[in-house]
């Protein structure tokens, strides 16, 4: 459609490596242009530390948004609706002139445990924490960022005027907007989940006032409302109507057509992450189970791993094995490995909660010593792992009915059979790959709609919008048992060796040589 009646859709997905965006068919949600823009992260910090200049992405937003466009070919007139995806977590600190104080800290910097740990203990501990806010503290979330902040900067607090994530930071200098949407907002640690507000205890055992710093809230349905002229201007922009964004992880979920129960997506990328849609709060009472709110309206359980393709480039660098060649390897080998197994911890992990875990090999012998065997267990055992945290999940009531892959070990054949044969499910891959950023376009076609009078839900949105590519990877039944023995000894082995990562971590320390 190119006449006078075409109109057309941007999203936007800015993450820690860099900025994708694509445009979009408002009605077909067919994609006609990509573009794409990196931005690194600050050089020479500290262990544990992640910062990235905020102004760092709206430079990167601009040249992906104009790549996108340029790709397209469409009338920039004829573009209607824009929405933005951002890295979770974030702490962007503004001053009263809705300036970045300093760099802002990512989701995977963890310089704020012991900012988590006094939270925590103020609150009155993990479970009250849990009870009170629906979920648990981690270190990467941004209420112990804030903290940091008040502790190591106290300077740059006393300026502290507003507190943004990166999404609403991107949606503030496109719209001179400052608000929240529910889903990235429960990412902070200081909503009540449930109730959708920000929890005065919580803001309390930072600041008093802290509250006064933070947006207000608003339903994710609910536009933030139009692109400024000077930004539209250069890109031939006029009238742009912007959604409220997201989180990565929500518009993903978007963007796979996971906004109905039964539908969860999968994310096979450095770390894992299986998420699914709820209508209710889903609440992890040990809190491995990140009980967050999607940008819907509903709620999004999310388990979230550190250990996938980090480990299968650790292990091809090694061999100097292309991917082809690391999955012929291992496809060689049968389902099983012969009984070998791996732990892939080798960034500690999440899930299950072993931050001072490290890899392990179980099983080896004259048959299992082989390049092939290695090569599939290390792939067996990243599963394995989401396995865990895919059961964790389906004890507090998840009916997982269909899978959708994404990622970039979606793209391996052989790791899509070990993820079907392992979870019992088939699993499918999309047209679209990059479901965040199409999980924003969509977002901002249905506040579109509804802005205009359109009485539409967002799952008719996502049913048009997102398209199965292929026929699904379907489970092998004759490997069910072998699985189920080997997630059971998995299982068994990290919860065996737990003190002995606590203490070879202790050895470490002491000896760092």
């Amino acid at each position: 459609m190119t006449g006078e009646s075409a109109r057309f859709a941007v999203g936007l997905d800015s993450g820690t490596q860099g900025t994708k965006a694509l445009v979009i068919d408002f009605d077909r949600a067919d994609v006609l242009g990509r573009g794409y823009a990196p931005h690194a992260l600050r050089p020479g910090l500290k262990p544990g530390e992640s910062e990235q200049d905020p102004e760092t992405w709206v430079t990167a937003l601009n040249a992906a948004l104009g790549a996108a466009l340029a790709e397209s070919k469409v009338d920039p007139r004829r573009v209607v609706a824009l929405g933005i995806s951002g890295q979770q977590h974030g702490f962007v600190p503004l001053d009263d002139q809705g300036r970045p104080i300093r760099p802002a800290k990512l989701w995977n910097d963890t310089s704020s445990a012991a900012e988590t740990e006094w939270i925590v203990q103020k609150m009155g501990g993990k479970w009250t924490f849990i009870d009170k806010l629906g979920l648990s503290l981690a270190p990467g979330y941004t209420a112990s960022k804030i903290l940091w902040l008040k502790r190591h900067e106290p300077a740059n607090y006393a300026r502290l005027a507003r507190i943004l994530l990166p999404h609403d930071f991107l949606n503030y200098r496109l719209t001179g907007s400052l608000k929240m949407e529910y889903g990235d907002a429960s990412g902070t640690g200081l909503m009540d989940i449930r109730k959708r507000e920000w929890n005065p205890e919580v803001l309390a055992v930072i600041e008093g006032s802290l509250g006064e710093k933070l947006p207000p809230l608003q339903h994710s349905a609910e536009p933030l409302g139009y692109l400024r002229e000077e930004f539209g201007r250069p890109f031939g922009l006029s009238k742009v109507l912007v959604s409220s964004g997201g989180g990565d992880n929500m518009m993903a979920a978007i963007g796979t057509g996971n906004v109905v129960p039964g539908i969860c997506t999968l994310s096979l990328g450095t770390s894992g992450t299986i998420f699914a849609y709820s209508r209710e709060p889903f609440i992890d009472p040990e809190g491995e189970v990140a009980a967050f709110c999607d940008s819907t309206g509903g709620w999004l359980p999310l388990i979230c791993t550190m250990n996938v393709t980090n480990v299968t480039e650790r292990f091809r660098a090694l061999h100097g094995l292309s991917h082809e060649e690391l999955e012929r390897s291992a496809d060689r080998v049968p389902a099983g490995s012969d009984g070998l197994l791996f732990l892939p911890f080798l960034d500690g992990e999440r899930v299950p909660v072993l931050p001072q875990a490290s890899g392990v090999y179980f099983g080896l012998n004259r048959t299992t010593f082989t390049a092939g065997h290695m090569a599939r267990a290390l792939m067996e055992g990243t599963i394995l792992n989401l396995g865990y945290g895919l059961s964790r999940m389906m004890s507090l009531g998840l009916i997982p009915r269909q899978l959708r892959a994404t990622g970039g070990g979606a793209r391996s054949r052989l790791w899509l059979q070990i993820v079907a044969d392992i979870f019992h499910l088939p699993v499918e891959t999309l047209v679209e790959p990059e479901s965040a950023a199409l999980g924003a376009a969509l977002q901002a076609v249905w506040c579109y709609k509804r802005e205009h009078g359109q009485d539409i839900s967002i799952t008719a949105v996502a049913k048009d919008g997102v398209h199965p590519a292929d026929r699904a990877v379907e489970p092998e039944a004759g490997h069910f048992d072998i699985y189920e023995t080997l997630q059971g000894r998995f299982n068994s082995l990290w919860r065996s060796l737990e003190k002995e990562f606590r203490e070879h971590r202790k050895v470490q320390g002491e000896n760092p040589s």
